[in-house]
Order: structure tokens, then sequence, then C-alpha cells
């Protein structure tokens, strides 16, 4: 699959404001269903997969969190990135355990079988220090949008 296709600018916001996760679920799930990416059903989706699947990710340079709905809930394929003007709590993938994130890549999946390929390319982007520090430095949505393009692998 092209990963490359699933970004746009206009799926990055890099000043949401919100105090809790799901503020941060309710935001996001707004803007992408105003895009027309996901269907009406899209925030009880993600939100009840997070809760019994966490996708918060502690890496070694940058926490981040993979939240992504059942393919029912998605009508086109995207990457929308959000990063947080303060932290949340959420829950790490795998123990459960709580840790704070401010950036979060809400990942819409159409085809279950590219999942496991697309948070691989987040896990070997995140490991690499230089990435994060690019990353954390970008604060303009056009900016960010080329430089995962840059970034992911063909």
């Amino acid at each position: 699959m092209d990963y490359k296709s699933m970004f746009s600018p206009k799926l990055i916001d890099l000043s949401v404001e919100a105090t809790t996760e799901a503020d941060v679920f309710q935001i996001v799930a707004a803007k992408l269903l105003e895009a027309g990416m996901v269907n009406e059903d899209y925030f009880d989706g993600i939100t009840k997969r997070e809760a019994n699947f966490p996708t918060g990710l502690v890496t070694q340079h940058l926490n981040i969190a993979l939240p992504h709905a059942d393919p029912e809930f998605v009508k086109e394929a995207f990457v929308f990135i959000c990063r947080l003007k303060s932290p949340v709590k959420c829950r790490q993938m795998g123990d459960n355990s709580e840790m704070e994130v401010e950036n979060l890549f809400f990942l819409g999946i159409k085809d279950g079988k590219n999942q496991v390929g697309l948070l691989q390319v987040f896990m070997n982007l995140f490991m690499d220090e230089e990435f994060v520090q690019q990353f954390l430095a970008i604060d303009c949505p056009e900016m960010m949008y080329q430089f995962f393009i840059k970034s992911i692998a063909s």
C-alpha cells in the first residue's frame, strides 16, 4: 500500500486544545467527519476500540498514540496528525499502563491487512532520534505533510 497517499495537509492539526483523551477523540472525529473521511459512528467506534485495545506507545525519544477504529467506520484511508497543546493521559499498548501523550496519529485503515505495516512504519520512524527532533520542531501543517512524505519510504 502507498502510505504516502494517506497523508494530507488538511488532516494535520498541531495546536489542539483538549484535557482528556475523549476530548481529543471528539475533536478529531468531528474534523474527520467534516472532511468526509469517516462515518457518523467513527467517534463511538474509536472510543470503544481504544478502550479494548489501547494504542499508546512509549518510544525511546517520544510517547505517541496511534488510535484507530475498525474499517467499517472509515470511508477513505487517512492518517490524521494531531499535536496537543498539553498532554493527556492514555493507556499503553500491550500492558494498559497509564502514560501521557501530546502527539497522536489517527490511522484510518480501510483494509485490516495494512494495519500492521502502517504501525511498523510509525514505530520505525519514532525510534529514530533525528526524525523525532525534526518532527518536534515543525509547527506548520504543510511542512509536517512534506516531512512525512519525505520520511516514509515508498
